[in-house]
């Protein structure tokens, strides 16, 4: 198994409890292998880049369902990542338009279809999450994790201080997860979310 496979599973970890700081770590640590997998099978810079994208968002979903025991996080992400180009394949392949009907009813059918549709969903999921923030945190979080600019050249860039940035990047990411979460991406943490709002306006 690599070496620090132990440490990261642990990042992974932290990462799905909503940690940003482990999101930054794996994602620095992770993306590039994937994106070169993702390059591979595609030879799209841009498609990589989409199914880079996606990779991530599905490892926020199942992350904590990874089992060391079963192989290293490489290893993990790498059938992740092979899966989801297969998918892409099988979908441009399927992309002419059937003239029968019954046919297209039971090409709908098809695993691979069915895989493609909830990829097309998690994305525009993941797309309305992201626009529903304030614009500051949006442009952050665009910034960093699909410019791949580090949190320093962001804050020099929009001459703020890097806290600022850390702190629109942290606070983008849990109101993200929050509306994964209510549409039901990301299961809901032990003990909910608290409703203070509710009783606020209740008194």
């Amino acid at each position: 198994m690599e070496s620090g496979n132990e440490r990261m599973a642990a990042i992974l970890v932290q990462m799905c409890d909503g940690s940003t700081d482990a999101f930054d770590e794996f994602y620095a640590c992770y993306a590039p292998y994937v994106m070169q997998i993702a390059y591979r099978q595609t030879q799209d810079r841009m498609e990589a880049e989409d199914i880079c994208h996606d990779i991530f968002l599905e490892v926020l979903r199942r992350g904590k369902t990874y089992d060391p025991q079963r192989g290293s996080l490489r290893a993990w992400l790498a059938v992740m990542t092979r899966s989801r180009c297969i998918d892409r394949q099988r979908r441009r392949s399927r992309a002419e338009p059937l003239a029968d009907p019954d046919a297209l009813r039971q090409d709908e059918s098809v695993p691979g279809q069915e895989e493609a549709a909830l990829g097309r969903l998690q994305r525009e999921a993941l797309g309305s999450a992201l626009q529903s923030l304030p614009a500051n945190q949006k442009r952050a979080i665009l910034g960093s994790y699909f410019a791949a600019h580090t949190h320093q050249e962001l804050a020099e860039s929009w001459s703020v201080p890097l806290g600022t940035v850390k702190s629109w990047i942290k606070y983008g990411i849990t109101n993200m997860r929050k509306q994964l979460i209510k549409q039901g991406w990301i299961e809901q943490p032990e003990g909910g979310e608290p409703h203070e709002p509710e009783r606020k306006r209740q008194n």
